[in-house]
Order: C-alpha cells, then sequence, then structure tokens
C-alpha cells in the first residue's frame, strides 16, 4: 500500500487556499482598520481576534455538520465549494469599501466593512474543518502521517505564494509615495488562488469513490476495545499537562503578537511597506520549513522536551534581539533577516513537538479530547494576545511589540521546565517526509 502523491496534493489545495487567505487577512486588514479608518490599535486588535473567536464556535460545529452530511459529491465538498464561492465574492468587496472610505469618508462604510468582515470571517469557518477533514477521509489509515506532511506543506506554499505576490506589487518602490493604497489587486489574486485551487480540487477529486477505497484499510484501533473507558491521568501528570498547556498559550501569546501586528509595526517603526514586511514572513517561514527535517531528527536524538526548550530560548532571544535593535534604529537594516530565518527555525522547533507532547499523556482513546484540550489554550491565546499587544501599541509605543513577544515566549520556557512527563524520545522516521507531519 503506498501513499498517492498527486491525489493528496490535490486534496491539499483546499488548504493552500485557507493558509493564502489568513496570510493576506493578517498582513493587510489591521492596516486597512488603522490607515484608512483610523481605529485605533486596541479595537483594531480586538476586531483582529474575531477570527479567533468565530474559530472555538464555527470549527466544531461546521466540522460535526460535514461528518453527517451526505450528498452526490461527498460529505465535506459541499461545504469547502460554497464556502470558497462565498469568500471569494466578500474578499472582492472588502477593498472596493476601503477605497471608497479614502475617497469619502462616511460612518456607513465603516459599518459596511466591518459587517462584510465577519460575513467573510462565517464563510471561512464553514469550510475550514470540512477542508482539513477531506485529507483523512480518503487517505487509508496507515497512509495518514505521510498524508499529513503533504498538506502542512501545501499550507506553507499557499502563504508564501500570497507573500511573495505582496512583496512584489507593494514594495517600497512602487507604492512609497502613494496616499492610499489600493489593495483591490492584491484581493484579487489571492481570491484567484482560492477560486482555482478549490475548481481543480473539485474536478479532480472524487470523493465518495475516494472515501469508500479508503473504508477497506480503516481497521478500528484495537487498543479502544480493550480500555472501553477513559482513563484518569495521575497528579504528577496531570501537573505536566496543565504546565504544558500553560507554556502552549504563553508561546503563542509572544509570537502571534508578532505575527498579526507586524505589518503595521513595521510602517511605524521601519517605514517599510507592506511588501517589504511581507518579504520578513515569507524569510520566517522558508526558516521553518527547512527545519522540519532536521528539528525531526534532533527531536529523535535528545527528546521533544529539550528540542521546545531550545526553540524557546531562541525565539525569545531574536524578539529581544530585536526589540534592542528598534530602540537603536529607526530603520530596517537587511542583518534583521538572519533573526528572521532563527525564528522560523525556532518556530518549527516548538510546533513539531508540543502537540505530540500533550497527546503522549494520553491513552488512544483520548486523543481527540487531549488534541481539543491543545486547540482550545492556543486559540484563547490567539483570541487574546491581538487586543493586548494592540492596547500597548496604541497607549505605549510601536517599539515595545518585540519585547512584549519576548517576555511571553520566555515565560514559556519558565513553565516548560515543570513539564515532566509526554518526552518520549521517538525514532527516526522511515522517511524524511514525515517529519514535516506537525499540526497546524
Amino acid at each position: 500500500m503506498k501513499l498517492n502523491y498527486r491525489r493528496t496534493l490535490l486534496v491539499g489545495l483546499a488548504f493552500l487556499s485557507i493558509s493564502a487567505f489568513w496570510q493576506m487577512y493578517d498582513g493587510v486588514i489591521p492596516k486597512i482598520l488603522t490607515g484608512t479608518f483610523g481605529i485605533g490599535e486596541t479595537v483594531s486588535g480586538g476586531i483582529m481576534a474575531a477570527d479567533n473567536v468565530l474559530a472555538l464556535f464555527l470549527l466544531p460545529l461546521f466540522g460535526s455538520l460535514s461528518d453527517k452530511c451526505s450528498t452526490r459529491i461527498g460529505r465535506r465538498m459541499p461545504f469547502i465549494q460554497f464556502g470558497t464561492i462565498g469568500a471569494v465574492l466578500l474578499m472582492l468587496i472588502l477593498p472596493l469599501i476601503d477605497n471608497s472610505y479614502a475617497a469619502a469618508p462616511a460612518a456607513w462604510k465603516l459599518i459596511a466593512f466591518i459587517v462584510v468582515l465577519g460575513l467573510l470571517l462565517l464563510t471561512m469557518g464553514v469550510y475550514r474543518s470540512p477542508a482539513v477533514a477531506l485529507m483523512p477521509d480518503v487517505t487509508p489509515k496507515p497512509l495518514r502521517s505521510k498524508g499529513n506532511a503533504i498538506i502542512n506543506l501545501m499550507g506553507a506554499a499557499g502563504g508564501i505564494l500570497y507573500l511573495i505576490v505582496s512583496s512584489v506589487l507593494y514594495s517600497k518602490s512602487r507604492i512609497g509615495n502613494v496616499e492610499h493604497v489600493d489593495y483591490f489587486l492584491l484581493f484579487a489574486i489571492v481570491a484567484g488562488i482560492m477560486a482555482v485551487a478549490v475548481l481543480v480540487l473539485r474536478l479532480t477529486i472524487d470523493e465518495p469513490k475516494l472515501v469508500n477505497e479508503a473504508k477497506v484499510y480503516d481497521e478500528p484501533d484495537e487498543a479502544v476495545e480493550v480500555i472501553g473507558e477513559k482513563q484518569k491521568l495521575s497528579k504528577p501528570v496531570l501537573k505536566s499537562l496543565i504546565f504544558l498547556l500553560l507554556s502552549v498559550f504563553l508561546w503563542f501569546f509572544g509570537y502571534n503578537g508578532i505575527t498579526t501586528w507586524f505589518t503595521t509595526f513595521a510602517d511605524q517603526a521601519w517605514n517599510m511597506e507592506l511588501g517589504d514586511a511581507s518579504l520578513c514572513l515569507t524569510i520566517a517561514t522558508a526558516g521553518a520549513i527547512v527545519s522540519y527535517i532536521p528539528i525531526g531528527m534532533l527531536s529523535s536524538k535528545i527528546g521533544r522536551k529539550k528540542s521546545i526548550l531550545l526553540g524557546a530560548a531562541v525565539l525569545a532571544s531574536c524578539f529581544a534581539a530585536a526589540y534592542i535593535y528598534t530602540l537603536y534604529a529607526s530603520a530596517f537594516s537587511p542583518l534583521l533577516y538572519i533573526v528572521f530565518v532563527l525564528v522560523g527555525f525556532a518556530w518549527a522547533a516548538i510546533s513539531v513537538n508540543s502537540l505530540p507532547m500533550v497527546v503522549e499523556m494520553c491513552h488512544l482513546s483520548d486523543v481527540g479530547r487531549f488534541t481539543g484540550y491543545y486547540y482550545t489554550f492556543s486559540m484563547a491565546a490567539q483570541t487574546i494576545t491581538p487586543i493586548a499587544a494592540g492596547a500597548l501599541l496604541e497607549n505605549v509605543s510601536y517599539k515595545v511589540l518585540f519585547l512584549y513577544s519576548a517576555l511571553f515566549v520566555a515565560a514559556s520556557f519558565v513553565t516548560m521546565l515543570f513539564v515532566r512527563h509526554g518526552d518520549t524520545v521517538v525514532d527516526s522516521k522511515k522517511s524524511l517526509l514525515e517529519n514535516f507531519d506537525v499540526e497546524d
């Protein structure tokens, strides 16, 4: 039994479209809210956090609804198809409202922008979970590890594709003297990427047929049958779990503060345009991608906990170095690209090992529940930190952004020291591809 790589790449197109959208959302929407509409950073942060609040409810809801759905084209495909259509149409409206407000400000235009943005987030929530669930549906159980690796790589490709487009079209040399930046072309290109990706997926993937083929290999887990009921954690393991989840919350609190506000920070502190700031994020993402394989090898030798501690130490140090640089310089230096490469490496070391440590503390029958714990803490952090960081930038200074993130990541290093379980040293992967197998 071998993985059908071509088919899995096609299934990954849905995740590619999702990643391209969220990369644009985090990079452009804060600039529009603060630049065009003049909304303060605190309120803007609250608006930016809305997608994470909605995700806490929408992702499990539509994931469950798609489980129960039965149509001629499958369970997941209707949500992916109609969710994408709705998202593409709503996306194209946003820059039009933005341009109209810049030309002639009016309160109703701001209200219209917020309403359309809310509807857009809702449509993205409709197909996000079904898109992620499609790969396990059509992939035999023994091959899902490699399949998930390809899906994650497709997601990274979507993010990088957006960053390359934005860095080329919106560099300082192209829009440096423009009073108001028109983002319609960028929105249109991302909408086109999403539409084409899902159209190709729809035309090439026969979901019902592939699901039936995969069911032949989908045997139940014997351990679940033997256990019969959920296990209760011992006090030492429970303590480790609490500290690990607290660490998850803290490093997402610090890291997402940067990813949400960096393009706006770069504009205010270093006078960088969107394209130039996006290039920094592109380099960090590339740094993470090329680090997955060496991090996977390193984790198999020194363990998950030490790998995470290394990642947290490097990440906190990078943010601290960027903060010190900001205190003494008012312009970006190419030397900072080295820092962003290290940020990518550090985040890879953390993300590859954190979820496996969480589920290592539970029995097979509880993996879903413990995965839920992980996402509850990570999404909670990503909900709060845009607001907290925005308030800090608005009321103190943009220069403290990197210090803010450095302190929270450093705090996660401390809490990780109290984690005593979940640190099974794993064997080397059977193939290099499996080292990319990390959760989103």
